[in-house]
């Protein structure tokens, strides 16, 4: 046996670049992308060679050298699909940005990443521009504009700025270019960056051996099947839509893709485009189930949420209208969802609440991760698997990121010696194995000694008939050190069937006969709109700030 070691035919490295062949070969002729608000329509051969000829443009035209960060700052849109493919087949390293920066946080990023080449859509166009006025001249990446298909495809105003269209780019590259394959499946593939919503953004750089093991892993533990009709409501920018950007090619899926995520959109193109699966944060879930003209969806669609805990009573109401909706959990940290709510069988004869309440947690790891558990800060041990005792939730696993980029401290302080990648998330584990997430560490509110839970207190208010969305942060208070505070949003019309407005006292009651008393939240706040990411996620730091100002 000690004579048989690794050859190069056994040892190629893992990449999910190699599925956009694969789909080229075996599914050519169907389609590959689809636009909701243009006639733009691909085959998986099309889509194969405008990704080789943008990958050779990027190498030969634009110089980029292996390993140099490409950015891309667009919605979920055709080309901006084709560049998690183009930009690591020219060898550089993919970096996706939010466009709902702010101009100063985006030049941070491109000042932090050193990108080289920034693919911009032309709805951003002011955006980066005036993110790069931040910028040393010398410094500055070259810029590729990003045009609808069906508009116009010259550079117009912008010629003085920009290296060319995206479509005039494409005309520089080979289409029979030999894309460039990693050395080693640890070579870095992707740089993405935390939201933020807890702290300042960090820099996470992923191999394309945990995109590969993340993506096939997705795929299994989702049972996404071969030509599925994908929705675009997940930012592609949010951790490469969970790895389903590389996924939907694996399968010969269509990608619907859409640049508005807003009820109205996603019911028409479900409709239009006979959807079969899309992912969805829970805002995104709850913004579905609260809209007026809302009715059950003709054929069923299945869903995978993230992104924050659920609340059981949002899954319940999505699911009244034909959505199947499946829970998984991860961070962008393990490139994706490495947590899936297992469905057993048994619990389809379960009551309706009760199956919703199962939905709602977490899960258990993915085929690719290899552990997950909760540990005791204090004994640095595993907690009791009794769905109460609280710890914080740890990874190991293939999907788990090299580190953050630049930041060996900020590495060593999540990724420690004894070998797990520590979340900051709070969780329990029930008797049968599955994974609660109770909290964010920063989101738990110290009351009088006591830990409570922000998201148990959330899912309660989701269950009030008037109230659209909820939020719970800790409220500093001179006694109890601090009390929870609730910020509420109410269903539009809600005060107008009603002879008088839902009041503070009225959420308090409804609390009370749901909580132990010393979880009812002291202070009810009514907001219009939640602050949120543009990942769905609401923006609890913003809202803290809030309550130390509330008297």
């Amino acid at each position: 046996m000690e004579l048989l070691i690794p050859h190069p035919s056994n040892s190629s490295p893992l990449t999910v670049l190699a599925f956009l062949d694969r789909a080229a070969a075996i599914y050519g002729d169907c389609p590959s992308v689809v636009q909701t608000s243009t006639t733009v329509q691909m085959t998986w051969a099309e889509t194969h060679r405008r990704c080789l000829r943008i990958a050779s443009a990027t190498a030969s035209s634009a110089g980029i050298r292996r390993g140099q960060v490409v950015s891309v700052v667009g919605p979920n849109v055709p080309s901006v699909y084709e560049l998690q493919f183009a930009v690591p087949m020219s060898g550089a390293v993919l970096n996706n940005i939010n466009p709902r920066l702010d101009p100063h946080s985006l030049s941070v990023l491109l000042r932090h990443s050193g990108s080289k080449l920034v693919f911009v859509d032309h709805h951003s166009s002011s955006l980066v521009l005036e993110a790069l006025s931040f910028l040393p001249r010398a410094s500055r990446p070259d810029l590729v504009l990003l045009r609808d298909e069906d508009g116009d495809r010259s550079l117009s105003s912008w010629s003085g700025d920009f290296l060319d269209t995206y479509e005039g780019f494409m005309e520089r590259g080979d289409p029979k270019f030999k894309w460039v394959r990693p050395r080693s499946e640890w070579d870095p593939m992707v740089l993405n960056y935390t939201s933020g919503t807890t702290s300042s953004p960090k820099g996470v750089v992923l191999s394309h051996r945990a995109a590969y093991i993340l993506t096939v892993s997705s795929l299994i533990d989702w049972s996404l099947p071969n030509r599925p009709v994908y929705l675009w409501t997940l930012p592609m920018f949010h951790a490469n839509g969970w790895g389903y950007t590389w996924g939907t090619a694996a399968v010969g899926g269509t990608n619907v893709c859409t640049r508005r995520v807003d009820a109205p959109t996603i019911f028409e193109s479900i409709e239009k485009h006979d959807v079969t699966h899309m992912c969805a944060a829970p805002m995104v879930l709850n913004m579905l189930t609260n809209y007026q003209n809302r009715s059950p969806v003709k054929n069923p669609v299945r869903v995978m949420t993230a992104g924050s805990p659920p609340p059981a009573a949002v899954i319940s109401r999505a699911e009244s209208l034909g959505f199947e909706v499946s829970h998984g959990y991860g961070m962008t940290e393990t490139g994706g969802l490495v947590v899936y709510c297992g469905w057993k069988p048994q619990w389809n004869h379960l009551d309706e609440n009760e199956r919703a309440r199962l939905k709602s947690r977490q899960g258990i790891k993915s085929i690719g991760l290899a552990e997950v558990d909760v540990i005791d800060p204090k004994t640095g041990k595993t907690v009791e698997h009794d769905g109460v005792s609280i710890g914080e939730v740890v990874f190991r696993g293939a999907s788990v990121m090299l580190g953050y980029y630049k930041d060996p401290e900020g590495t060593a302080k999540c990724m420690r010696d004894d070998g797990w990648l520590y979340t900051g998330d709070n969780g329990v584990i029930h008797p049968d194995g599955y994974l609660e997430v109770k909290d964010r560490s920063k989101d738990v509110i110290i009351c009088g000694g006591e830990n409570i839970s922000s998201a148990e207190i959330e899912s309660v208010l989701y269950t009030n008939p008037a109230v659209k969305e909820a939020a719970v942060v800790a409220k500093p208070d001179k006694m109890w050190g601090e009390t929870p505070c609730a910020f509420v949003s109410l269903k539009n019309g809600e005060e107008k069937e009603r002879s008088r407005p839902v009041t503070e006292k009225e959420i308090r009651e409804y609390c009370k006969k749901k909580l132990p008393r010393y979880m009812v939240p002291r202070k009810v706040v009514f907001r219009e709109e939640l602050p949120k990411t543009s990942t769905g996620k609401i923006q609890k730091f913003l809202l803290r700030e809030m309550a130390k100002s509330l008297p």
